[in-house]
């Protein structure tokens, strides 16, 4: 009997305790086929067309007050040969390089400590109906994330209002202030009407790899901002996108990038399409990119998805189309003014 109440007991208090903390594993899965053609062409398994596939694992505890301790683990995972490579981790073992932070949370806002999306790089790129992955995704930013980084966000009850504020230290031998990172963004949301504004610098001599993968050291400070902007019309959402990178590997370089986009919903999916404009101010190897796709939804967490992306290049550019992953369109050679053609048709399951 006795021994049975301290079980009762035990359960209670295990209970309780449950109660004021939780933790989630999560992960998408996204794999599909593709083709890829420029001086070369090839075809096979691709992964993170619709959505970047990953596991993770996210936590909360109640501490009373209003405050919250949180983790959040997410690393990213490459479905289609089974490793962990991608967000900057070559594989094939697993890491959590797509977000590891500890915050506290409030009335106050959030503040969290560790890696994470660059507030330069996390809301502006909101406006991209392909979701910033597969071929059809819009380039254009250096840096994505941000290791080292201390974080700032506002609570969520300032009428549509919100900000981040974001630094990282650089932590280079013998010099604190290389790869030093300072990112500011600010928005408005209300209704269907979103606006986005950002700018952050990265201090040079730290390595920086862009969504496509490319990495170098950067020889000159870089400095980046972003407008954004989209309204919800019901039958169509139109979104804009403005990007402009200055420095890193010359102190004159001057990249802007331009996006115009709309997402419509169609039957049980959406039907998406963008156009981008990539103009170096420095030449005139431009680039103009076409993409039109549409998701089909199974159910709430399941959707099957097709697209297409064209890739003009002028002159001497020699842009590939997004999403360079592992040994698929990263094979692919493409020349001088050469244009670039991809498809990709795949399936994404979330839990």
């Amino acid at each position: 009997m006795k021994k049975s109440l301290i079980a009762l007991a035990v359960l209670a208090a295990s209970g309780a305790a449950m109660a004021q903390s939780s933790v989630t594993m999560f992960g998408i899965v996204d794999v599909g086929v593709g083709h890829v053609s420029a001086t070369n062409s090839v075809t096979g398994v691709t992964q993170s067309g619709n959505s970047s596939s990953r596991l993770g694992f996210r936590g909360v505890e109640d501490l009373g007050g209003g405050l919250k301790a949180g983790f959040w683990l997410e690393g990213a995972i490459s479905p289609d040969t089974g490793t962990g490579a991608g967000a900057n981790n070559t594989g094939p073992g697993f890491a959590f390089s797509r977000r590891s932070t500890i915050s506290l949370a409030g009335n106050f806002g959030e503040v969290r400590l560790g890696r994470e999306l660059a507030a330069g790089y996390a809301k502006p790129t909101s406006y991209d109906p392909f979701g910033q992955v597969g071929l059809a995704s819009l380039q254009g930013w250096t840096t994505v994330r941000v290791s080292n980084g201390v974080s700032y966000t506002t609570p969520g009850n300032l009428g549509g209002f919100s900000a981040m504020a974001h630094y990282g230290f650089g932590e280079q031998a013998g010099n604190n202030s290389s790869g030093r990172y300072m990112g500011l963004s600010g928005a408005y949301d209300n209704g269907p009407i979103s606006v986005t504004l950002a700018a952050d610098r990265v201090k040079a001599g730290i390595v920086q790899t862009g969504y496509n993968g490319a990495g170098a050291v950067l020889a000159n400070d870089l400095k980046t901002w972003s407008l954004g902007a989209s309204y919800d019309l019901g039958v169509v959402k139109p979104a804009f996108a403005y990007h402009s990178e200055k420095g890193g590997a010359t102190s004159n370089a001057k990249v802007d990038t331009w996006m115009l986009a709309l997402t419509a919903p169609v039957g049980p999916g959406k039907l998406i399409g963008s156009y981008a404009r990539y103009d170096d101010k420095n030449s005139s190897n431009d680039s103009d990119a076409y993409a039109i796709g549409y998701v089909y939804d199974l159910s709430k967490r399941t959707a099957v998805y097709g697209t297409y992306a064209h890739m003009k290049n002028k002159n001497g550019a020699n842009r590939n189309l997004g999403g360079v992953s592992g040994s698929f369109n990263s094979n692919v050679t493409v020349g001088a003014g050469e244009n670039v053609d991809g498809y990709q048709v795949g399936i994404r399951h979330a839990f």
